[in-house]
């Protein structure tokens, strides 16, 4: 494990942990929202901490990181909902049509970025439909659970479904780097470390 394994690892749960936040509360941290959301547009990012801004911008994502890794306070659900997006990074790596297609539609929404915004309901429709047109058709499929009265809110389910491709974007960068699952199992207490000294980073520098 390095620093920028763990920055990208932290990213899959940061996203991750955004996607449950939202079925769960209808809200998120919208801080944390913006730095995934960001890092899907930003493909040709000079730096792993370049994709998501800044090491601050991945904050929510360490402290879930570290969270995990300490059996006492892990969310099983946001475990769940990693190991998944792990497998259909994989699933997705297989299917050239399918890259080629997120690419294309990336680019498309990086249109509307600039047109709309980054927090336009218009940007979240995009994304949600991109994800809904590719890697929903993969398996295995993403099940987020939550509080139904979210759920049903169809600008709801979108922001949900724009974190979830956020957390594969990220799970593509943990892969291209280097990143692999058995990693995280034979050195976890090196992962923690490094997140624990990321995090502590962003308090000292705000960086």
């Amino acid at each position: 494990m390095n620093e920028e394994r763990v920055l990208a690892l932290a990213g899959v749960f940061q996203a991750s942990a955004l996607a449950q936040q939202l079925a769960n509360e209808g809200r998120c941290d919208d801080l944390a929202l913006d730095a995934s959301l960001s890092s899907v547009f930003r493909i040709d990012a000079p730096s792993v901490v370049g994709v998501y801004g800044n090491v601050s911008g991945i904050r929510l994502g360490l402290r879930t990181l570290i969270g995990q890794l300490d059996e006492s306070s892990r969310d099983m659900a946001v475990t769940r909902m990693v190991v998944t997006i792990m497998r259909l990074e994989r699933s997705l790596a297989h299917r050239k049509d399918l890259l080629d297609d997120l690419q294309q539609g990336i680019v498309s929404a990086k249109r509307q970025v600039e047109h709309f915004g980054l927090n336009s309901p218009q940007v979240f429709s995009r994304l949600a439909e991109l994800y809904a047109g590719t890697l929903s058709t993969l398996r295995p499929r993403v099940m987020v659970t939550g509080n139904p009265q979210w759920l049903q809110q169809p600008a709801l389910v979108e922001r949900v479904r724009a974190s979830l491709l956020a957390a594969v974007r990220s799970a593509v960068l943990w892969r291209q780097i280097g990143g692999r699952q058995w990693q995280l199992l034979l050195h976890r207490r090196q992962c923690s470390m490094l997140a624990r000294g990321l995090l502590t980073g962003t308090t000292l520098d705000n960086r």
